[in-house]
């Protein structure tokens, strides 16, 4: 019997870290030390209260915990799965000189799971604007920005391309990091405040961007990045789509079909979910492979030894050039020994073949994780990009006014997150605000 028939998805993929205890969370918060002018809140993208929301566990009031959580941040129950901890307000915490951090992610996760479970609303709608806004994509950045919307009285449509919303945090984030169920609740959450979501509406499909901008006061797009790109190797058609490895382990895991001997390509956070789907699948042997070397890949150091401790194997410096197919199948990735010359556009030093050094890696499947293409969309509306990226000004808005943009399309500095997705979701409903109700935003300040 395939002893991947007694694997129960549900189990090896269910999330890492278990929820703390109430006894476990209050010893927790009544480490902190509740820091003046706190590093940690400092560290934050969104500059969440950490100190604050910590007492506030310790004294008991977890309603008033997770508000001063998501007055700060509103996708706070996915951030406090998904945020890189360790290189930021965890990073940042005063009491790793001398013992270790205080776990400020699984207590921030502690609190708005409460909430989130007893179906407690921290927020109302606010005061009717009269405004409408129009929100494209019901990803993280554009989930805050319709929730911050409402929250000052502006009716707030959303429109998302997929069938359910929620973005990367719906599909493209391993369950063992983030549940589909956590990122729906989120979405409930800011229905509750009014925000209507409509699935199933794609631009340049079934919507027009024409009736929308005139239907609309203002427009925020949140449309993140585009598909995987290429890599023009014969055999390619092969290749499985590893944001689509992840999204069939979240919504069909029972249907995932996983390699015994699984060859992942790419360096970055993704490839390595990837990587840990197919190993706690069942695959045998696991290698990733990256044509540079562990000191440039994308992927956080932390994510880098946690791989290496689920037992994935990495080989560097080695470029895929060739996927082997036998009788219809995969049967191994031919790949050339890479060294490094000096830095490329990236800042980067630039990966270059070493002549007569091609090898053949043994695998019945191979996933492709390296990164997404530039936001076609831009093109499409006509919007001004840099390197590639929406343009958008210090207000979020784009080259067409009153079209605004947040979240992974604007990134063309700094890193991608689902963080730094929601703090621009946020300035940019403040942004929105002000252009919109001038006099009551001037109050409001």
């Amino acid at each position: 019997m395939d002893h991947r028939s007694i694997i129960r998805p549900e189990e090896v993929l269910a999330e890492h870290y278990p929820p703390l205890s109430e006894h476990e969370a209050t010893v927790e918060a009544n480490r902190c030390l509740y820091c003046y002018d706190a590093p940690c809140t400092h560290a934050c993208p969104t500059h969440i209260d950490i100190p604050k929301f910590i007492k506030k566990i310790a004294t008991g009031n977890l309603v008033g915990s997770a508000r001063t959580i998501l007055e700060a941040n509103l996708m706070g129950a996915t951030c406090a799965r998904v945020c890189p901890v360790q290189e930021l307000c965890e990073g940042a915490c005063v009491l790793n000189a001398e013992e270790k951090p205080i776990m400020i992610g699984r207590l921030q996760r502690y609190a708005t799971d409460y909430v989130l479970a007893q179906g407690i609303d921290v927020f109302k709608p606010g005061t009717p604007t009269g405004k409408k806004v129009a929100v494209i994509g019901a990803g993280p950045a554009g989930l805050t920005c319709a929730g911050e919307l409402a929250k000052l009285g502006h009716s707030v449509t959303v429109f998302e391309k997929r069938e359910l919303p929620g973005g990367l945090s719906t599909y493209g984030i391993i369950r063992l990091r983030e549940p589909v169920e956590v990122a729906l609740a989120e979405v409930e959450m800011v229905k509750r405040l009014g925000v209507e979501v409509r699935t199933g509406m794609e631009l340049g499909a079934n919507l027009s961007f024409e009736q929308i901008r005139r239907e609309y006061d203002a427009v925020f797009l949140s449309v993140g990045l585009g598909t995987v790109p290429t890599l023009g190797i014969p055999g390619e058609e092969y290749i499985a789509d590893g944001l689509r490895y992840i999204e069939k382990s979240k919504l069909e895991p029972e249907g995932l079909e996983v390699g015994q001997n699984v060859v992942v390509i790419g360096a970055g956070n993704t490839a390595i979910d990837c990587a840990t789907i197919a190993k706690r699948m069942g695959a045998e042997r696991v290698t990733m492979v990256y044509r540079r070397t562990d000191a440039e890949m994308t992927a956080y150091p932390h994510e880098y030894e946690f791989a290496k401790k689920e037992g994935i194997e990495f080989r560097f410096l080695t470029q895929p050039v060739r996927v082997i197919v036998e009788g219809g199948k995969v049967t191994g990735l031919e790949c050339v020994r890479m060294e490094l010359g000096a830095p490329d556009a990236s800042g980067r030093p630039a990966p270059r073949p070493v002549p007569g050094s091609e090898f053949v890696l043994p695998a019945d499947q191979v996933v492709k994780a390296i990164g997404q293409e530039k936001p076609a969309l831009a093109q499409i509306l006509g919007l001004e990009t840099e390197r590639g990226y929406i343009k958008v000004n210090d207000d979020f808005e784009t080259s067409l006014p009153g079209v605004y943009a947040g979240g992974d399309c604007v990134r063309a500095k700094g890193s991608a997150s689902t963080v730094m997705a929601v703090e621009d979701g946020k300035l940019a409903a403040f942004a929105i605000h002000r252009k919109l109700v001038p006099l009551r935003a001037a109050a409001d300040d």
